[in-house]
């Protein structure tokens, strides 16, 4: 049976897992509690088989004793009853007698011995109608038995047999001791065994946290790995389980071992990694600087040709005119290729005051002489915000933002632009109302050459790197960066921590 809650269960009411140290310490509780309780239940057993074995030799003696001088037991025949139980051949205090003769019933229950101060009973208490015929209904076989009576009587342990005469008899004695004794026992038994249990639950609890103590410092050792960054960038993964904890001759022993030694192949995984990507990012790096050159030379040749005063064939101009944008394509490509090497490697950021008021303001003035066709809005705060930072590649994140919104967006959309502060963040947002981006491109695109389909307009031309750098500037900032998607409603949100200095003057 699986203790999976139901699939249309609120998720709230789900029930916690236990942990290995609850389950064990209640496993353990519920094994001392089901032996406790076959070993009461045997014991209670034994102890009734025993009681009752000394009430069956009272009985057979009780029996010969109240035929000893007679064929019926001497307190229960007469209409005077006798004054003590020495008259009554030393029979006990609840000594049943039972004798049918020439067709007349009588029976008695001895009850001297019983009287006490607040309640004193007859020597001889009568035996009801109904009680007699239980008793009367017992085969003379002169077995023991055991019979419930009710009432004040209870249960008896019975003889029922022919006197020599012939006369019907039973004789009986009472097993009430032996019920007291049975409970008494019980409530004894059970009082020590709950105050085992709960000792042994104590020491057990103890017992098994200093036992998992090592499991508690591999799951440590494997939390503080678990919160590394080891998806990018140079990790040094120093993380090994303490040497007491890696004897193989041991069972947490082999599992530390097991995990050191998968945390060293982890290492060495990632340093090869990290050089295998030090190595690309460094080619990057170099042959887009090694292309700005050549690329510069194209586009001045390009413009030489597209000044000169000569007339060329109208083919050549158009093919020098092509050369000349896509060699200015080509130029923002190795840029953008540049820049993201230098974020990869972790250059840190040289930080100063930078006005993100103004920055944004002359984005969005710029986005208005480039996309004439959208229409453009700003919402900011009177005050001037700032953070800390890089002001070329923060313009350049505000820039690739709204060039990503113009470009994929079809002609007369609105775009939004909005600065405001939260909580000591500075929260940048552009929202467009354009088509929207894909489903299936939504968590792809923060990642480099990740493109949307023609649901979008493609109307100018795309790197496919304007996102990744505004991901990797952003993070650069120890800020971060998110998007929403949906048809007619499309927005970035760019955070970054919010710089506050009374003393920094802004210009």
């Amino acid at each position: 049976m699986s203790s999976s809650p139901p699939a249309d269960a609120p998720a709230g009411r789900a029930r916690r897992p236990w942990s290995l140290r609850r389950r064990l310490i209640v496993q353990l509780a519920a094994l001392l509690a089901l032996v406790c309780l076959v070993v009461g239940v045997v014991t209670e057993f034994a102890l009734q088989d025993f009681l009752v074995g000394q009430v069956d030799k009272r009985l057979a003696a009780a029996t010969d004793r109240g035929f000893r001088s007679g064929d019926r037991p001497p307190w229960i025949y007469g209409d005077k009853p006798p004054p003590d139980p020495l008259r009554v051949l030393g029979q006990g205090d609840g000594t049943l007698a039972v004798q049918v003769h020439n067709g007349a019933v009588r029976a008695a229950v001895l009850n001297f011995g019983s009287a006490t101060p607040s309640k004193v009973k007859p020597p001889l208490q009568s035996v009801s109608t109904a009680q007699q015929k239980l008793l009367l209904g017992l085969p003379p076989d002169g077995h023991r038995r055991t019979i419930d009576l009710g009432g004040d009587l209870g249960e008896y342990r019975v003889i029922a047999s022919f006197s020599p005469s012939g006369d019907f008899s039973v004789v009986g004695l009472p097993l009430s001791d032996v019920t007291d004794t049975l409970w008494r026992l019980g409530f004894i038994f059970g009082g020590v065994a709950l105050g085992g249990i709960l000792v042994a639950g104590v020491a057990g609890a103890v017992t098994i946290r200093r036992t998992m103590a090592p499991l508690d410092r591999l799951a440590a050792t494997a939390s503080r790995v678990s919160e590394l960054q080891l998806d990018r960038g140079e990790v040094a993964l120093s993380e090994r389980v303490p040497e007491v904890d890696t004897d193989p001759r041991t069972e947490v022993g082999k599992v530390g071992f097991a995990l050191n030694r998968m945390l060293g192949h982890i290492a060495n995984a990632l340093k090869a990694r990290q050089a295998s990507e030090s190595r690309v990012r460094q080619f990057v790096a170099d042959a887009s600087h090694e292309l700005r050159t050549p690329l510069a030379a194209i586009r001045g040749y390009a413009e030489l040709t597209r000044r000169s005063q000569e007339q060329v064939p109208p083919d050549v101009a158009f093919a020098m005119n092509r050369v000349e944008s896509e060699s200015a394509r080509m130029t923002t490509l190795v840029e953008d290729l540049l820049l993201l090497a230098r974020l990869d490697s972790g250059r840190p950021v040289v930080p100063e005051p930078v006005d993100l008021s103004r920055l944004v303001a002359d984005a969005v003035a710029d986005s208005h002489v480039a996309g004439p066709d959208h229409k453009w809005r700003l919402e900011a705060p009177g005050e001037p915000i700032s953070v800390l930072g890089d002001a070329g590649q923060l313009h350049q994140v505000v820039l690739n933002l709204l060039g990503n919104a113009r470009t994929h967006t079809p002609p007369g959309t609105t775009v939004t632009t909005a600065l405001s502060t939260q909580d000591g963040w500075v929260r940048l947002s552009v929202l467009d109302d354009g088509p929207g981006i894909p489903p299936e491109i939504l968590p792809d695109v923060f990642e480099r050459f990740a493109r949307g389909d023609n649901s979008r307009s493609r109307a100018a031309g795309s790197t496919g790197l304007g996102l990744a750098i505004v991901a990797a500037v952003v993070a650069a900032h120890s800020g971060r960066v998110s998007v929403f998607s949906e048809p007619g409603r499309t927005e970035f949100v760019a955070m970054f921590p919010e710089f506050r200095d009374p003393a920094i003057t802004r210009s």
